[in-house]
């Protein structure tokens, strides 16, 4: 498990960011606000990650 989730969750951050700048792109945003939408996207989503990881380990026990 420890080396499964690590790889689940670059492709999951990986998937998300390429869905950000896409999003980005299509609103045209400015460059120093498309720099706040990625850090509070990726915040949240690692966020998400780190309880998820905890859940697994907890019913894992």
């Amino acid at each position: 498990m420890s080396i499964i989730f690590p790889i689940y969750a670059f492709v999951v951050l990986l998937i998300f960011n390429i869905l950000t700048h896409k999003f980005c792109v299509k609103m045209e945003m400015e460059k120093l606000k498309q720099n706040k939408v990625f850090r509070v996207i990726n915040i949240m989503i690692v966020i998400l990650l780190v309880c998820s990881y905890l859940r697994v380990l907890n019913a894992m026990v």
